[in-house]
C-alpha cells in the first residue's frame, strides 16, 4: 500500500481500534508497561494511533505523538483528555520525520513497522532523531514460531494486507538488522508473534 492508502485505511479503522483497546490491554498491556514505563524526558511515539501507549508512559515525560491518520490522531487526542494528560499530536509520515537530529530522549513505537512502506527507513529515522544517549523501544509482531499459527498467518497474509496494510508475517528481527541498529535487549513471546527491542541510538554504527 502507498502512504495515502494506508492513511485512508487507518482513518476508517480508527474508531473501531479505540473500542478494542480493552483487548490490547489484556493481551499485551503488560508488555507495553514493561517496555515504555521507565522512559524519561522528551518522548516521541511514532505511529501513535489512538494513543494506546499513552497510559503506560510516566506522567513526567514530555510527549509528542505522530501518525499519518487524522482520525487516529483525533482518537489519540480523546485518549489524552480521558487520561488527564498533555501532549503534542502531529500528522506526519514516519519515513520522513520533520524533526532535527537528536530531538528526543526516547523514541517508542508499537505494532507499527508492519504497515510502513519502507520500515527500514522509519527505523533509521528513529535513530536519527533520538539523542545518542537516549533509547529506542519497540514492540513488534510477526510470524509465529508455532506451526499451525504460522500456517494460518501465511494463508491469510494477502487478504490481511489488502484489508489493513499490515504484513503480519514479517520478521521484525530482519528489519532491525537491515536498519543496522544496535540492539541491547530483545525478547519474544506470545507464540513468537510479539518481539520487543531495546535499542541504543548510534546512527547505524553497531559495535
Amino acid at each position: 500500500m502507498s502512504v495515502s492508502e494506508i492513511k485512508d485505511s487507518y482513518d476508517e479503522f480508527a474508531d473501531g481500534m479505540r473500542r478494542l483497546e480493552w483487548l490490547d490491554r489484556l493481551i499485551i498491556g503488560h508488555r507495553r508497561s514493561h517496555q515504555f514505563g521507565d522512559v524519561e524526558g522528551k518522548v516521541l511515539d511514532i505511529a501513535c494511533g489512538t494513543g494506546t501507549n499513552f497510559r503506560y508512559l510516566p506522567e513526567t515525560v514530555e510527549l509528542v505523538g505522530i501518525d499519518i491518520s487524522p482520525e487516529m490522531l483525533a482518537n489519540a487526542e480523546t485518549q489524552l483528555t480521558d487520561l488527564g494528560r498533555e501532549g503534542t499530536l502531529l500528522e506526519m509520515d514516519a519515513q520522513n520525520l520533520a524533526f532535527p537530529d537528536d530531538s528526543f530522549d526516547a523514541v517508542i513505537s508499537a505494532l507499527s513497522t508492519c504497515t510502513f512502506p519502507d520500515p527500514v527507513a522509519v527505523l533509521q529515522e528513529m535513530d536519527r532523531v533520538c539523542e545518542p544517549d537516549g533509547t529506542i523501544r519497540l514492540i513488534e509482531h510477526g510470524r509465529s514460531n508455532v506451526g499451525p499459527i504460522a500456517r494460518f498467518q501465511e494463508w491469510r497474509a494477502d487478504a490481511h494486507y489488502a484489508k489493513s496494510g499490515c504484513r503480519w508475517t514479517q520478521e521484525p528481527n530482519e528489519i532491525v538488522d537491515e536498519a543496522d541498529l544496535s540492539v541491547e535487549e530483545i525478547e519474544t513471546g506470545l507464540f513468537g508473534m510479539i518481539t520487543t527491542f531495546e535499542i541504543t541510538p548510534g546512527r547505524g554504527d553497531c559495535p
